[in-house]
């Protein structure tokens, strides 16, 4: 971000964090909505992610520091990462050591009246919901993704993209525009369906370089399934019986189970070798420990709609797997639709420096039976 002028105007944001947000992620559970599905997430050894992206957003916002004036939650809902990042703020609701949906919902209603230009939260698409019950079309609101699901078209790409959002919509200037809540049955998720509601919309900043859309599905036609098949043959030909694959979630990467008589799980990660699975559904963890010391390969399709291929919805191939696999270890496949409605690739792994060598190093994608494209990552 480029630093301000030496004398620019005081702007107000509201700032609330969802602490256990995307705690389900990278151990498989899809999401941590709900009591139960937390207490379940933290004995499967899931360690809270979204203070250390929340306060990689507010790193991002030093040049304007003095220039903001921030209304945050109490505690770890904003307070305490805002004064980790040297942040003066005024605190709304009471510091608790649990805190549920009714707290954003109250926060999120506190920051409203007390006035402000931009109300900012950390989260994935529950906090969402909540923001949309307590917030409603009343004051413009951006999202740093901290999620397992986001569906919504409220987030920025990245908590890096989100402080450029906030710093250009603040003092440069922004169209808003009435953004989908969108959100899925975790229960449903779950047990292999993907059932997603349109719950309403959000005002927010319109940035769409910096901005994700609302996750699209693919439209199933003939020539979708035939590329999808040819792809999962060229893939299939080429694997090697000595490598294990990580297979991510997704409709083109189940066609190649399929091809191969295996029952891969939609919308969990599995673990393939010798063209069989040999793991179903598993976790970063069991992921780290199946692949320790073996030749590793992952192959993984981007989000509809949003270009994602790390990120989101397969958080258990954490920065952490990327990294013991290495770059030139990925497969891309994603056929020539959903390619040409894609603007770019996507990454956002929550390591900074592996997005960036993504970034420098590219990624080739298998696009058709042995027909290979050399894709930019943005």
């Amino acid at each position: 971000m480029s630093n301000p002028q030496n004398r620019i105007s005081t702007k107000t944001v509201g700032f609330i964090v969802n602490p256990i947000a995307g705690m389900g992620g990278a151990v498989g559970l899809k999401g941590t909505d709900g009591k139960a599905i937390l207490n379940q997430a933290i004995a499967l050894g899931a360690k809270p992610i979204a203070t250390q992206r929340a306060e990689t957003f507010l790193t991002q916002l030093s040049p304007v520091k003095e220039s903001l004036k921030l209304i945050v939650g109490a505690g770890d809902m904003g307070q305490n990462q805002a004064q980790n990042c040297g942040f003066n703020c005024k605190v709304v609701g009471e510091n608790k050591k649990e805190t549920t949906s009714e707290d954003t919902q109250f926060i999120a209603k506190g920051i409203v009246v007390a006035g402000i230009e931009l109300l900012v939260f950390c989260g994935g698409d529950g906090t969402t919901r909540d923001i949309l019950k307590a917030v409603e079309l009343k004051v413009p609101v951006l999202g740093v993704p901290t999620g397992v699901k986001m569906h919504s078209a409220i987030f920025a790409v990245s908590p890096q993209a989100a402080a450029r959002v906030v710093a250009t919509f603040l003092w440069g200037g922004l169209p808003l525009h009435e953004a989908e809540v969108m959100d899925v049955d975790e229960a449903a998720f779950r047990q292999g369906q993907l059932s997603a509601e349109l719950y309403g919309y959000l005002l927010s900043p319109y940035e769409p370089h910096l901005i994700q859309g609302n996750k699209m599905a693919s439209p199933m036609t003939e020539n979708e399934v035939e590329n999808q098949v040819a792809i999962a043959i060229n893939i299939n030909e080429e694997m090697n019986s000595d490598i294990i694959y990580i297979i991510a979630p997704g409709t083109t990467t189940r066609t190649i189970s399929d091809l191969l008589d295996q029952k891969k799980t939609l919308l969990g990660v599995d673990l393939f070798q010798n063209k069989k699975i040999i793991a179903k559904d598993v976790s970063e963890k069991q992921i780290l420990h199946a692949i320790n010391g073996k030749a590793t390969k992952i192959i993984v399709t981007p989000i509809g709609g949003q270009g994602f291929i790390f990120g989101r919805g397969n958080q258990q191939i954490s920065s952490k797997v990327i990294r013991q696999v290495g770059l030139d270890n990925i497969i891309v496949v994603a056929t020539k639709g959903k390619l040409d409605r894609l603007e770019s690739l996507r990454v956002d792994t929550g390591d900074p420096e592996l997005d960036e060598q993504f970034r420098d190093h590219g990624i080739r994608v298998v696009v058709d039976y042995k027909t290979i494209k050399e894709i930019k990552i943005e």
